[in-house]
């Protein structure tokens, strides 16, 4: 029973951190743009290299 009174004060305090971590990760911009990194895989804005042997051969 004796444990129980350490262990419920420990479980507070992890808690009360994890909310801590939770709350200045939300005020810092972590969850802003949750969709930006999964659409920024698709989109292909790299322009292919010019290579300058091929401009005469045609």
């Amino acid at each position: 029973m004796t444990i129980v009174m350490y262990l419920i004060p420990i479980a507070i305090f992890l808690g009360l951190i994890g909310l801590a971590a939770f709350i200045w990760s939300v005020r810092s911009g972590q969850f802003d743009d949750l969709d930006g990194a999964a659409h920024r895989i698709l989109i292909d804005d790299d322009k292919p290299a010019s290579d300058p042997e091929d401009k005469g051969a045609d």
